[in-house]
């Protein structure tokens, strides 16, 4: 009788490696710059997982060979930025802020290149009903760049799995869209898939896909940690989870870091209640196992027992946050400021969190056999912090 949490139980460095990238705007960079670096640990994931900015990161990714994913990366990120110089008079937190405001004023009046442009004549003007009345802007050139960046025939050959979640307007239901699902009912990924992700209300317009129109997926949950846990127990997996909002946070002092802290909780708490919602079912599993090994003898080969015993055999899963922690000048409009200091500043910073919580890599081959999920969290000193168990 096999009653061991999971009859795997590998080190994380032999688990599958998987790549979770959270929505976030313009914060999405810092996805990027983390990735470069995870390239430089030869972390290779073998399935990417992402919401809204995190799709569209998530499908540059898979819809690229290795080599080119990072060029490519880039090549989006220096597109959609925009090169507005910063040359305070006053040097500082405050100057910088006001930069910050401007920026993303620009970008809400005109618009991102190659990302959405803003409707003329505005949605107000628009027929009742219509397309064109329900959205801000049109994102029909993220259309064309997803096409010329993104290889959907790579993704649809299964090269690396990729899911992206959306939200059903009319349904309210969470949908996600991965390409091993569509293979076994022969359907095939597309640019509206990852545009639907990303199609947050009322900025940008919903996407129709078969029956539904979609909205973003952060609407419902800007974590797709839930989905890859949910859909792969068997196999051990290693995650890396770029979020970008952190849940802890100081008290504000202004309206302007009230709003910051409203939307860094709110975009941020669905990571935790994934996290708690797993070790609730492992309690669950532990305690069925625990009742299985004290039934006689007589009930081990029942096929209710043997049905039960099947149902609660777990994988292991560890799981390394990697979480944007703001800057003092950033505020509420951090996720839609494109401007080019901007985006290269969180590039960075995603490169050197990888490098920071890299430092300390003996829990890559530290054997997990009794712990069913083990997080890693980033510390803002870039100090490793012992393991949290699930």
């Amino acid at each position: 009788m096999d009653s061991s949490p999971s009859a795997l139980a590998t080190t994380p460095a032999k688990a599958q490696p998987v790549l979770v990238l959270q929505g976030g705007g313009a914060l999405g960079s810092y996805q990027a710059g983390a990735y470069q670096a995870l390239c430089h640990f030869d972390f290779e994931p073998e399935w990417v997982a992402g919401i809204s900015i995190g799709a569209i990161n998530a499908a540059i990714i898979a819809g690229n060979e290795p080599d080119k994913r990072v060029d490519r990366l880039k090549e989006f990120w220096d597109m959609v930025s925009q090169p507005v110089s910063w040359n305070p008079i006053v040097p500082g937190d405050h100057a910088r802020t006001l930069f910050n405001e401007t920026s993303a004023a620009i970008i809400a009046t005109f618009g991102v290149p190659g990302f959405f442009t803003p409707r003329f004549p505005p949605a107000a003007m628009w027929p009742p009903g219509s397309a064109d009345s329900l959205s801000y802007y049109d994102t029909s050139p993220l259309k064309k760049t997803l096409e010329r960046l993104v290889d959907f025939d790579r993704i649809n050959d299964l090269k690396t799995r990729l899911s992206v979640g959306a939200v059903g307007v009319t349904s309210g239901n969470f949908k996600y869209f991965d390409n091993y699902e569509f293979k076994q009912l022969g359907k095939k990924i597309g640019p509206e898939h990852i545009m639907a992700s990303g199609a947050l209300p009322p900025g940008f317009p919903a996407v129709f896909i078969e029956d539904e129109y979609y909205w973003d997926g952060g609407i419902a949950s800007n974590t797709p940690l839930d989905f890859v846990l949910d859909n792969e127990r068997r196999r051990d997996l290693l995650i890396f989870q770029v979020d970008l909002f952190s849940a802890r946070g100081d008290l504000p002092t202004t309206l302007l870091e009230a709003a910051e802290r409203e939307k860094d909780i709110r975009y941020s708490s669905r990571t935790r209640m994934a996290t708690d919602t797993n070790r609730q079912i492992h309690n669950a599993r532990v305690a069925v196992r625990d009742l299985i090994s004290k039934l006689p003898e007589s009930l081990q080969h029942d096929p209710s027992v043997e049905y039960l015993r099947e149902a609660v055999k777990e994988n292991t899963v560890t799981v390394v946050h990697l979480i944007y922690r703001s800057k003092n000048h950033e505020s509420s409009s951090k996720d839609y400021d494109f401007s080019h200091i901007g985006v290269v500043e969180h590039w960075n910073a995603g490169v050197r969190d990888v490098h920071l919580s890299m430092r300390h890599k003996d829990w890559l081959e530290r054997p997990q056999s009794g712990e069913t999920m083990v997080t890693y969290d980033l510390t803002r000193d870039g100090e490793a912090p012992p393991a949290k168990k699930e």
